[in-house]
């Protein structure tokens, strides 16, 4: 499955997951925003911001923010709802992010993260977000799945339809990765394939990652009801901290 994000993030990527919208994203960043307390006119980067939901709900919060995502296709989205122009959309691989200056805020959100095969590859990213915080008081969220959660609730086939589509989504446990198969048939065309997968990377094998990238965790929670992290009951695993040194 090796670099299955290039084919898996394209145009069909909005069809399955159509029923995300703005407002759920609104919601979640108005809670984000209670945990990192950002003055007016915080700089904010939006790390695989994806189409530009919480991207754009961060504007509305009276940010600056700058959205990175490696899909032309879901930036072409994020540049269509951005009427207004109020977000910088830049075209890059989080491994390496195309930019020189630093953030009062990264935020990483939806699991993007844990893509790649190798621990070295995914701890990239995590030095990327180090190196792109401001020194002084640069401030992180990462929302990541719980693999325990994930692990004990796995929905091994699903069926829906979308107008026409019928999306079929096969999931399982395999190799340390949970792996999604998505199948989607239309009248008239061919069925199409895409993949996905995500390492399950346990609570303390994140820590560790964190702390070897020079980020001090100081809250994590199990949702964004701010529930306190449970490794058995909780869905999401959202790490609230900051650069070293701060």
């Amino acid at each position: 499955m090796s670099e299955w994000y290039k084919k898996s993030f394209g145009d069909d990527y909005l069809l399955v997951y159509k029923h995300r919208d703005l407002e759920g994203a609104y919601n979640e960043v108005k809670r984000m925003m209670e945990w990192l307390q950002l003055p007016a006119g915080a700089e904010v980067l939006d790390l695989c911001c994806g189409m530009g939901r919480h991207s754009m709900a961060l504007t509305d919060f009276g940010f600056k923010v700058t959205g990175v995502d490696l899909s032309d296709v879901l930036l072409r989205e994020a540049v269509r709802i951005d009427t207004e122009e109020k977000v910088r959309w830049l075209q890059g691989d989080m491994r390496e992010v195309p930019l020189s200056e630093t953030y009062d805020a990264v935020v990483n959100l939806f699991t993007s993260f844990g893509y790649f095969e190798e621990a070295d590859e995914n701890e990239k990213v995590l030095r990327e977000i180090h190196r792109l915080l401001s020194p002084e008081h640069g401030q992180f969220i990462i929302d990541f799945l719980n693999p325990d959660y994930v692990i004990a609730n796995l929905v091994p086939f699903s069926k829906r339809e979308e107008g026409d589509c019928i999306i079929e989504e096969t999931r399982k446990i395999e190799e340390g990765f949970v792996r999604k198969s998505i199948v989607i048939r239309e009248p008239g065309t061919q069925e199409r394939t895409y993949s996905e997968q995500v390492k399950l990377l346990g609570l303390d094998t994140f820590l560790g990652m964190l702390d070897n990238a020079g980020l001090d965790v100081q809250h994590i929670y199990g949702g964004y009801d701010a529930s306190p992290y449970n490794k058995a009951d909780s869905k999401r695993m959202i790490f609230v901290g900051r650069r070293k040194g701060n």
